[in-house]
């Protein structure tokens, strides 16, 4: 199965070398359920030439917000829409996450509660918990119709969705490692950019387990079978 990853960003310069850009981060994060990827820079306006150029879309994450005026956003919502409305298959991660939601008529803001750094629980609808790395401020506030919410936590109700057989999509970031959050904490620490005791306390969490690999079957699952599940 083709699955086409469309880059509405890039890690930084100074780690890509040694940690890869987001299309290799999801390719190493869905290594073995039989995936083959081809990633296409949307951030700098590279679009497929066809929703059906691909099996099904990934929309990585960005440090863009959604609801910036950014030239490729339009463009990037329009063809998560004309996907799904062609029957084609799309996930999305943190800014795939909140672009398909605004896409739908959904509503991004800035959380007024601050960040999200590092190691996070998240409560699913089953009754289960999923741990997870997440790395964000900005938020689905308000679900388009017809969403349903499939895990979440105080500080990020909304952080995992499903769009019928159209879409799956979830806030923090299952192809972050330990190796990026303590590459992301060495490089930003003192920037003013990050509160310092979050990034302290996102180090200070690595080497814990998380459950990649539990979302990187759900993402297969997804675009495999069509049932959005977080709970296996």
């Amino acid at each position: 199965m083709h699955i086409g990853i469309l880059q509405a960003g890039h890690t930084p310069p100074e780690l890509r070398a040694e940690l890869g850009d987001y299309d290799a981060m999801f390719a190493r994060l869905l290594h073995g359920h039989d995936f083959a990827f081809s990633a296409h820079d949307v951030e700098n306006m590279v679009f497929p030439e066809d929703v059906h150029a691909a099996d099904g879309w990934l929309v990585t994450g960005s440090r863009h917000g959604a609801y910036e005026d950014h030239p490729f956003i339009p463009p990037l919502e329009r063809f998560v829409l004309d996907a799904m409305a062609a029957d084609v298959p799309v996930v999305g991660i943190c800014f795939g996450h909140q672009i398909v939601a605004q896409a739908l008529g959904g509503r991004v803001t800035k959380f007024p509660g601050g960040w999200a750094l590092g190691r996070a629980d998240y409560a699913t609808a089953g009754g289960h918990t999923l741990t997870l790395n997440a790395w964000h401020q900005d938020q689905v506030t308000d679900l388009p119709d017809g969403t349903v919410v499939l895990a979440g936590n105080e500080f990020c109700v909304n952080a995992i969705l499903a769009y019928g057989r159209r879409a799956f999509t979830v806030q923090p970031h299952p192809e972050f490692d330990d190796a990026l959050i303590n590459a992301f904490v060495s490089l930003r620490r003192g920037t003013g950019t990050y509160p310092d005791a979050l990034m302290d306390a996102a180090a200070a969490e690595t080497g814990r387990p998380v459950d990649a690999d539990r979302i990187a079957a759900a993402v297969a699952r997804f675009f495999k079978m069509r049932v959005a599940d977080v709970e296996g």
